[in-house]
């Protein structure tokens, strides 16, 4: 199989990577395509990769083509790609907020699917939501599934809402989790611990909690009363969040970035 991702941002060149290694390429190495001269250089190095910087040099064999450019930069590149393109390629987006119907439309093509990585796929712990237009067969979505598990797991999704809201929950969701980190590491500096310090107490916590909740079938509700004593220290800061509010304020956030997806795919 020929597959080929188009941009070499954070996004396609992480599943670039994980996706030059899968078995489904049947030893044909990952075309990449990108119009940066020192992305391409960089990306020449690598011999996972056959790097391309004009799309009619890989567009048109291609069996499956990753869209990995940002959203506003998506116009211009249709114009590009809709003369270069067949009925049978199928297209899995990487974009935020771009809906099946739009490219669709905009590349006159039917065989959609659309997902919604996130960061930690760089490491090998990400996870894609992805649902598909009608005329992708079951088989050609076992094929891409397979392929989007190379950078972690991946969850399909029966209808396009699911991931607009994926995005306000794991698209966006590390962003989440990397603000509660920097205020943890801000209240230790001024506790007075180190910078080094700071940043393992933080980091091991994080990591040690999602541990504990990985391996055992018990809900975070259930964590924070095991972890909690009646008029003690962990009480003290659950009490302090609850007056501020904190959990709503997390949720209300989660769906700013929902209805922003939403608001996108509008906007298209």
């Amino acid at each position: 199989m020929r597959v080929l991702v188009i941009g070499a941002g954070n996004m396609g060149l992480t599943y670039s990577e994980g996706m030059s290694k899968s078995v489904l390429l049947n030893k044909h190495k990952l075309r990449i395509y990108d119009t940066d001269p020192k992305k391409i250089e960089t990306l020449r190095k690598n011999d996972a990769f056959n790097v391309f910087e004009n799309l009619e040099d890989c567009l048109p064999l291609a069996d499956l083509v990753f869209i990995a450019v940002k959203p506003y930069h998506s116009d211009d590149l249709f114009i590009q790609m809709k003369t270069m393109i067949n009925d049978q390629q199928i297209f899995v987006s990487l974009m935020a907020g771009v809906t099946i119907q739009s490219i669709q439309e905009r590349l006159q093509t039917k065989k959609v699917i659309r997902t919604m990585p996130n960061l930690p796929a760089q490491v090998g712990k990400g996870v894609t939501s992805y649902t598909e237009s009608k005329e992708v067969s079951k088989v050609e979505l076992l094929m891409v599934r397979n392929l989007l598990d190379t950078t972690g797991t991946s969850i399909h999704v029966k209808t396009e809402n699911f991931i607009d809201a994926s995005t306000g929950i794991s698209g966006s969701g590390p962003a989440y989790v990397f603000y509660f980190m920097q205020s943890m590491l801000e209240a230790a500096l001024k506790m007075g611990f180190s910078d080094y310090d700071s940043k393992v107490l933080v980091s091991s916590t994080f990591e040690g909690a999602i541990e504990l909740f990985n391996q055992n079938d018990i809900s975070p509700e259930k964590w924070i009363d095991r972890v909690s004593s009646k008029g003690g220290t962990t009480q003290a800061a659950i009490d302090s969040m609850e007056d501020n509010n904190v959990k709503q304020l997390i949720q209300d956030a989660a769906y700013a970035a929902f209805n922003r997806a939403i608001e996108m795919g509008k906007e298209k």
